[in-house]
Order: structure tokens, then C-alpha cells, then sequence
């Protein structure tokens, strides 16, 4: 019989006979090589039940092809796998949703625990000394931080994660920020070292190319690291308010420095 008769027999469209054929699940007895129309069986049909039935029950492509010639018996050893694996994977279902609502909970509550450090942090930070710029500048700043925070617990990430280092683990990660000055990636834009104050010599590199990515490295005095994290979003805020409409990436990375001296890189990701 034709393609259409056939379809119409199996109850589906001459289309899906065609993807059966191209994907080598239910080829036609015959091709005509004049005309190209493609002939079947009667009994093809019990092969297309087969194949219908087995792709309702998400069985792949791959693995239907081996079924096609099997017994029911075997057909039907199947079909229990199958059912024993969506039974299996419905638990797991199950149990993500009873853990989702805790988790967005606890991630909501890491984010207030960072949020109140780091609020608790810049509100006692003094940044007229450092950066030259009054409370109603350094409170737009510290708004900003706190709006970003709030933003995050209305509608938290699911991979947020707060790590707190300890002292080896900061040295760790000192040393891998400072590989950035020898990263190929990165060019260095500009450095000041030896300097007192950042409002000494922050005009000399405050603006930002558009579109560009940044990263700031800090190496100073212990009494200026201890409040790394206002002096971190302080220098970043004046950044961005001084760079309005601009888009950039930055980043912010201190440690203490070795020798008694303040020493400041501005580099710039190569494109």
C-alpha cells in the first residue's frame, strides 16, 4: 500500500513515517526508483504500534531500535524498566521540592548575614580621609550596596555561596589576585605606589573606557585593610558614579603589603 494509505491505517501523517524511515525505525518494503513513492505492509503497521507506544513511554531512538525485533515478553521487561526509572526519578522530584523552599530560606539568610556584616562594616568606615568625598556622597554609596542585597534576598541566585577565609586560606587568596599582574589576559593601565590617601591620586585614573572590564588591586597598610570590604564598595561606588551610563565590569582586590608601603594597579582585560 502507499505512504497515504498506510498513514491513514496507523492513524498518524505520511510526515512521521518519513522521520521513521530517515531515522531508520520503519523503512518501506519498497522504494520506486522512477517516481520515489514508498510502499508498505499491512503488517507494518504492528511495528508502528510498537514504536508509537515505546516513544509515548520516553523510550530514545537508540533505544527502540533494538525492540523492534523483539518478542512482546521482552517488549514488556521494557516497559517495567522504564516505569521503575520514572518512579525513581518522580522520588527525586519529590524530594527537590521539599528541600527547595529551605534552601531558598537558608540562602536568604546567608545573604542577610553578609548583608549585615557589610552594612555593619561601612557604617562605621570614615571615607572622608581616604577618598575626599562628604556623607551625602559616601550614604548614596552605602544605599547602593544595601539596594544591591536587598534585590538578592527578593529573588536570591541558587548558587549564591559565602565563604569566610581563615587566615591561611586569605594568604591563598592574596597570591591569586596578585597573579593578576602577571596575567597575559591583563594589562596594567596604571600604578601608584608609596601614596597616603586614594583621593591623592584617584583623578589621575578614574575614568573608564566603555565596555571595558577592570580589575583593582590594592596593597596597603594593616589599618586600611581591616575595613577592606567599605574600602572595597567605596572605591567601586565612586567609580561608578564618576562613569555614569558607562558599561564596565570591575573588580576590587586588596591585601597587606610587605613592605610598610601603599601600592595601587589598575588593569585592564585585553579583548
Amino acid at each position: 500500500m502507499t505512504i497515504r494509505q498506510f498513514a491513514a491505517l496507523c492513524g498518524c501523517s505520511t510526515q512521521t513515517l518519513r522521520y521513521y524511515d530517515k531515522v531508520d525505525l520503519l523503512k518501506p518494503v519498497e522504494v520506486d526508483s522512477w517516481t520515489g513513492y514508498r510502499y508498505y505492509e499491512e503488517e507494518q503497521a504492528l511495528v508502528f504500534v510498537k514504536i508509537k507506544h515505546l516513544q509515548k513511554a520516553g523510550f530514545t531512538i537508540e533505544e527502540i531500535r533494538p525492540l523492534l525485533e523483539a518478542d512482546s515478553a521482552t517488549v514488556c521487561r521494557a516497559f517495567d524498566a522504564k516505569i521503575e526509572q520514572t518512579e525513581a526519578r518522580l522520588r527525586e522530584i519529590r524530594m527537590i521540592r521539599a528541600s527547595y523552599q529551605n534552601e531558598m530560606n537558608e540562602i536568604q539568610r546567608k545573604i542577610s548575614e553578609v548583608r549585615e556584616k557589610i552594612m555593619q562594616s561601612m557604617n562605621r568606615y570614615d571615607a572622608t580621609a581616604e577618598f575626599g568625598i562628604d556623607e551625602q556622597q559616601y550614604a548614596a554609596i552605602c544605599g547602593n550596596v544595601e539596594e544591591l542585597f536587598n534585590n538578592l534576598a527578593a529573588d536570591p541566585p541558587k548558587d549564591i555561596e559565602y565563604i569566610e577565609f581563615s587566615d591561611g586560606e586569605a594568604a591563598e587568596e592574596e597570591e591569586e589576585y596578585l597573579d593578576l599582574l602577571h596575567n597575559p589576559d591583563y594589562e596594567i593601565v596604571y600604578e601608584k605606589h608609596g601614596w597616603e590617601y586614594v583621593k591623592d591620586f584617584f583623578r589621575e585614573f578614574d575614568m573608564l573606557e566603555d565596555g571595558a572590564e577592570y580589575a583593582l588591586i590594592f596593597q596597603v597598610t594593616e589599618d586600611k585593610e581591616r575595613y577592606n570590604t567599605a574600602f572595597g564598595n567605596t572605591i567601586l561606588g565612586v567609580l561608578l558614579a564618576r562613569n555614569p551610563n558607562k558599561r564596565r565590569s570591575l573588580s576590587c582586590n586588596m591585601g597587606v603589603t610587605t613592605d610598610g608601603e601603599n601600592h595601587f594597579w589598575l588593569l585592564k582585560k585585553k579583548r
